[in-house]
């Protein structure tokens, strides 16, 4: 098959790992929740030798991240399991981190409250959380074209949209989180860093 192309992925891939490397020591072993192309997982994976990256998201996308997984031949490199936010995680381990990337703003309300809730059951006791993507502050956009996007996913489909950044945070500390950082990253995106 042809490999799926994202380029938001190609153009945020490397400050957001400039960003989670500074928080990350060797030989942990990362869960990434919704690996969308695999185009993250494989730039990560590559940079962080010492990290194992283990790949999970719905079954209809592991063909188009196995394609980049199997050109990319990384051995700290895992093939997707099949992760529904809908339905308990098929992993009985805990990770030392776990990432996620525009996910929040493409499922319901509920469903992300299930992946907190998921993250805190599948993390160590000093874990960290990052989330990535675009977030409201005090209920408003933080520009116009995050404005624009919201409209797009609330009429594709009414239950998605820009989560408020003080909401979320309120959600992963209910699970035992703490917010380290919040970061500005490019494309009026965040990177919010949380630590048991």
């Amino acid at each position: 098959m042809t490999k799926p192309y994202s380029q938001a992925c190609a153009n945020n891939k490397a400050p957001i790992l400039n960003k989670i490397q500074t928080y990350l020591t060797d030989k942990e072993k990362i869960l990434e929740i919704g690996s969308g192309t695999g185009q993250h997982a494989v730039h990560f994976a590559k940079h962080l030798p010492n990290i194992t990256w283990q790949t999970a998201d719905q079954a209809m996308h592991h063909e188009g991240i196995n394609a980049w997984l199997d050109e990319a031949k990384l051995g700290n490199l895992i093939a997707p399991i099949t992760l529904d936010l809908n339905h308990d995680w098929p992993v009985n381990e805990k990770y030392n981190a776990i990432y996620t990337a525009n996910t929040l703003h493409i499922v319901s309300e509920s469903l992300v409250e299930k992946l907190i809730i998921g993250a805190a059951k599948h993390s160590h006791s000093q874990s960290h959380l990052f989330i990535y993507g675009p977030f409201n502050y005090n209920g408003q956009f933080t520009s116009e074209s995050n404005q624009g996007f919201d409209a797009m996913l609330r009429a594709r489909d009414p239950q998605s949209g820009i989560r408020d950044q003080e909401w979320v945070v309120s959600l992963v500390k209910k699970q035992g989180f703490e917010l380290v950082q919040d970061h500005e990253m490019p494309a009026n995106n965040r990177l919010l860093v949380f630590k048991r």
